[in-house]
């Protein structure tokens, strides 16, 4: 193109780029003691055991959980374990204003989507004041329901998914229980804060109480599920059990084991 036809080509004036935020199948790693060799070889395990969910799986890693913030150089360690064992560390999950500060001479994000589960787990904490303040219009929740879900029906009690969840597609009922009348594909993943109904085949993964509610249960009329979590408790499911292939099942949590059982 000539300097002239530069001068007079019309300008566009579409953006680049277009950035939405929206849930994603990251995994919060708590870790419980400061132990980079262990932790490097339970990643391992568990990336060779099933490697479908694991491998090159985003991480968040949550330090709140140590008796004191590692150093930079410690963190930095277990970044590289985590890389080496077969996942991607994406970021911190939020902490103290020091682990906001560790993450940024680490170059990465601080991952706010746990924070809100954080502040949930704080019984009187000053967090739920602005909770309780934003249903007040209720246009608010009502246009992010439909924002949220455009394909997908939702009524007061629970959100309704009434077609197919594809391979990479994901469907998240916040707040309430979530009821599937399709199939769930391989690659698919159904996520509620409640419990799960799945009236069709279950390929994908199923994830119920995502806010930590350990009532929360998972049914659906034939089992063919990658993984199942209630509550953070997750199986994985490499080789179906053959009594579950193909049944009405449902899962529910006893203690910290996560069952399942044909109905």
């Amino acid at each position: 193109m000539s300097g002239r036809d530069a001068a007079t080509a019309p300008l566009s004036l579409e953006p680049v780029a277009e950035i939405k935020f929206g849930q994603v199948g990251i995994a919060n790693l708590k870790l419980k003691k400061l132990d980079a060799q262990a932790l490097e070889a339970e990643l391992r395990d568990k990336v060779a055991g099933a490697q479908k969910l694991f491998l090159r799986a985003p991480v968040v890693l949550d330090l709140s959980h140590l008796p004191s913030l590692p150093d930079l150089a410690t963190v930095r360690d277990l970044l590289e374990r985590i890389h080496r064992a077969g996942m991607l560390a994406v970021g911190l999950s939020y902490g103290t204003s020091e682990n906001e500060r560790l993450a940024v001479e680490l170059g990465l994000p601080v991952i706010a989507k746990f924070r809100a589960a954080y502040e949930r787990g704080g019984a009187q904490a000053p967090a739920p004041a602005p909770v309780t303040a934003a249903p007040e219009p209720t246009p608010a929740p009502a246009a992010k329901s439909v924002e949220q879900t455009a394909v997908v029906g939702v009524d007061a009690a629970s959100q309704l998914q009434d077609k197919p969840v594809r391979s990479g597609q994901q469907v998240y009922a916040r707040g309430r229980d979530l009821t599937v009348t399709a199939l769930v594909g391989n690659g698919a993943e159904v996520i509620a804060d409640g419990s799960i109904h799945v009236y069709g085949a279950l390929r994908g993964r199923a994830l119920a109480g995502a806010q930590g509610d350990t009532r929360a249960r998972i049914f659906c009329q034939e089992f063919h599920a990658e993984l199942v979590s209630i509550a953070g408790q997750y199986r994985v499911f490499e080789d179906i059990p053959a009594d579950l292939r193909g049944q009405p099942v449902q899962a529910w949590l006893d203690g910290d084991k996560l069952l399942l059982k044909k109905l």
